[in-house]
């Protein structure tokens, strides 16, 4: 069966193994998260749970929103996601799924917004390469050739040019649950994850593991 949770990025830190090795790790926050759905193909046409998390005032809240929550009589959640899993036996709406859902060395894909960086270059967002650094190149840092001349006079769709980078959905697979706090509702994960602090993540059962 699948896993899944909603998280919220702590921040990265480092630990070490039984032989005295430094592991990178990112500490992410893992619930408690609320059934507040379940999908199934009889109704929806797909199955897939719907996980919220974090609380939020009733005030932000649009009245078909509270109605979604009054209805199965939950408690307000900030964030919603959706997971398709294998199987969703055993879950009911209102159940409460914390971090001992994820084991040390289970795989995930963990999916998150990466950092914003503005409108950059094209050498920062395409990592192409400088013209020569010295007075008299006149060319430095320019995106270059714009294309052919009067035919077809015009730019090709695709030209790398400068432009807005990051805030982008992005994946990052096959990372390992190195460490599980019940207590604190807090896993470890190998390596670093997208997003910045406090950014929320989708965390599951990794596809190629």
């Amino acid at each position: 069966m699948k896993k899944a949770l909603i998280g919220r990025k702590i921040g990265m830190t480092q630990i070490f193994d039984e032989k005295g090795a430094v592991i990178p790790v990112t500490a992410i926050e893992v619930g408690p998260c609320t059934v507040t759905q379940i999908k199934t193909v009889e109704q929806d046409g797909y199955q897939a749970v719907q996980l919220g998390f974090g609380e939020v005032k009733e005030s932000k809240l649009t009245k078909p929103q509270l109605g979604k929550f009054s209805k199965g009589k939950l408690t307000p959640k900030k964030f919603l996601r959706e997971f398709r899993l294998d199987s969703i036996e055993g879950l009911n709406v209102g159940d409460e799924l914390k971090a001992d859902v994820f084991e040390v060395g289970d795989k995930v894909d963990i999916q998150g917004t990466s950092k914003g960086k503005g409108f950059q270059g094209v050498i920062k967002r395409h990592g192409q390469h400088r013209g020569p650094m010295g007075h008299g190149s006149m060319y430095h840092r320019r995106p270059g050739s714009m294309g052919s001349t009067s035919t077809p006079g015009r730019v090709y769709p695709g030209k790398k040019l400068p432009g807005h980078m990051g805030t982008e959905t992005v994946t990052i697979q096959n990372l390992e649950v190195v460490k599980v706090d019940v207590d604190k509702n807090v896993i470890l994960v190998k390596g670093s994850v997208p997003g910045a602090k406090k950014s929320i993540l989708k965390i599951k059962s990794s596809v190629k593991a």
